[in-house]
């Protein structure tokens, strides 16, 4: 899946907001990035046709939160990437990958990062 830099900045904001119509997103960004509202309602649209965003009609207008959290998107973005790059039964590329990326991450996210692996393999453990 790719996401273009309004549809990230969308998100952003719904992330931020909760449920929002396309003229309050419109409002908010009309100063700071411009754009006309058409474009503003063609990328919601679009986020909703990906299935990130749900929508509900109120009145004359679709409001539309975030369907997904944050961290299942990222998820998301990770697995299309390493799809097109590491075969289905090359899990150690991806191993590897994660390796080098944790270079960068200071000893509190280690500890967490740690954390969600053990939790993981307990999860395993039980469903086997």
């Amino acid at each position: 899946m790719k996401l273009g830099d309004l549809e990230k900045l969308l998100l952003h904001y719904l992330w931020q907001h909760g449920c929002s119509d396309v003229k309050t997103v419109f409002a908010h960004f009309e100063n700071t990035r411009g754009g006309s509202l058409n474009t503003y309602q063609s990328t919601l649209e679009r986020l909703y046709k990906k299935g990130l965003l749900s929508r509900h009609k109120e009145g004359h207008a679709f409001h539309y939160k975030a369907r997904v959290e944050r961290h299942e998107l990222i998820g998301q973005l990770i697995k299309s990437v390493t799809t097109d790059f590491v075969g289905e039964d090359d899990g150690s590329s991806l191993i590897a990958a994660f390796s080098s990326m944790s270079s960068e991450f200071n000893v509190e996210q280690l500890d967490k990062l740690e954390s969600l692996i053990e939790q993981q393999k307990l999860k395993l453990k039980q469903q086997g």
